[in-house]
């Protein structure tokens, strides 16, 4: 029987891949850096049964319809905004992601960044370096506390239960905001229910887990911010259009809140120009949410496993759409 062939978007390690080489015929983009030439996925795709595809792909009505025998999308991430979910349904194309192998993971660099955020220590990195360390002075490089503090998070989801964890480690009173309140949250966590500028105006941490959609891009825009507490730290592990970055700036910029730590940006990658890097009260990372080497080759086997499972015509383990 011949095997469905498989193209992958990104070059990924052998020892992860060569397992599955048995039962799929599996052809890579050849570099790891750098992500498919849009032209070369679409000249690929029209030999491919299945895509193995990263966030970074547009996967769009174009791919679809060079796809005549695509049938099934494994997407490597939570988020799926880079695939043109109607488009596959409409084509009769599987779209699957790949949840829950990465939830403990991103909470670790939410919770992260929310410390390096509150404690300054990327500042006091730099202050070193520059050889500024010359003496000791009381509220030299003063952070804010973490301990006893209110964590208000937007987007209750695995990842944001999973934060809300950590955050009961510090002592922390948690409060959230969801599209339906979460009754298990509540009961195993503590978590405090709030309207979204409710809690915008009690959270000392505000943190946005909510996913991409219409209704939550520019969420956090000049009026939720200016709703912030101005010793408040803004912190996004979601998805960068959730932001109107041009308010953040503005609000960090004018002290209506104290500072903030990204970890996603509407326009992915950023360059050393942009303007929220100019402030030194903002932390900005390269969208390393899942980024340890464990979650990553977790990510790309349930990738592997849903191809699989859709081949063999088993249930898939996470479909986005049926």
């Amino acid at each position: 029987m011949k095997k469905p062939k498989i193209y992958i978007t990104r070059r990924l390690p052998d020892e992860v891949v060569e397992p599955y080489k048995n039962q799929l015929d599996i052809e890579m983009w050849d570099k790891e850096e750098e992500p498919v030439e849009h032209s070369v996925l679409l000249e690929k795709v029209r030999s491919a049964d299945g895509l193995l595809t990263m966030l970074t792909d547009p996967v769009d009505e174009d791919v679809f319809m060079e796809g005549q025998h695509l049938r099934i999308v494994a997407n490597m991430a939570v988020g799926y905004d880079n695939v043109d979910v109607s488009a596959a349904h409409k084509h009769g194309v599987a779209v699957t992601n790949t949840p829950d192998v990465l939830t403990d993971t991103t909470a670790d660099l939410t919770f992260a960044l929310l410390m390096s955020s509150a404690r300054r220590l990327l500042e006091a990195n730099h202050s070193i370096q520059r050889n500024e360390w010359n003496n000791w002075s009381p509220l030299w490089l003063a952070g804010s506390d973490v301990h006893h503090k209110t964590i208000g998070i937007v987007g209750m989801g695995r990842i944001g239960k999973a934060l809300a964890k950590r955050a009961k480690g510090f002592d922390m009173r948690v409060l959230y905001h969801n599209r339906s309140r979460d009754e298990e949250a509540e009961e195993n966590l503590g978590a405090v229910y709030m309207e979204f500028y409710e809690l915008l105006k009690f959270a000392d941490f505000v943190v946005c887990l909510t996913p991409l959609s219409d209704e939550t891009y520019h969420m956090f825009d000049k009026e939720a911010f200016e709703r912030m507490r101005n010793t408040a730290i803004f912190i996004n592990a979601s998805r960068g259009a959730t932001v109107d970055e041009k308010a953040l700036y503005h609000a960090v910029n004018n002290s209506e809140i104290a500072g903030a730590g990204l970890d996603v940006f509407e326009e992915e990658p950023i360059g050393s120009d942009h303007p929220l890097l100019s402030l030194p009260q903002v932390l900005c990372l390269p969208h390393i949410g899942s980024a340890t080497v464990e979650t990553r080759s977790n990510m790309m086997r349930m990738c592997f496993d849903n191809l699989i499972h859709f081949f063999e015509g088993k249930p898939l383990i996470s479909p986005v759409n049926k």
